[in-house]
């Protein structure tokens, strides 16, 4: 599933492995995502939506402006 989450991580200048820990995954897991090779479950979704304050769109669909927020989605 095609994402946006590196760049959002990336943006937000945190480690892989401290967004493992806030979003209560493994490393391996958001590095996996990453790189397309896992489809997040919807509560992780959700949480990675969350935490970056956008929607899941701005994470999941890559038409989506990154500095797009859930605001300006609305």
């Amino acid at each position: 599933m095609e994402n946006s989450l590196r760049e959002h991580r990336e943006r937000h200048d945190i480690s892989q492995r401290e967004l493992a820990e806030r979003v209560g995954v493994t490393r391996q897991t958001i590095n996996a995502v990453e790189g397309d090779r896992y489809d997040p479950s919807v509560e992780l979704v959700f949480k990675l939506a969350a935490f970056f304050e956008v929607s899941v769109e701005a994470l999941f669909d890559p038409e989506i402006d990154l500095d797009a927020t859930v605001s300006d989605l609305d």
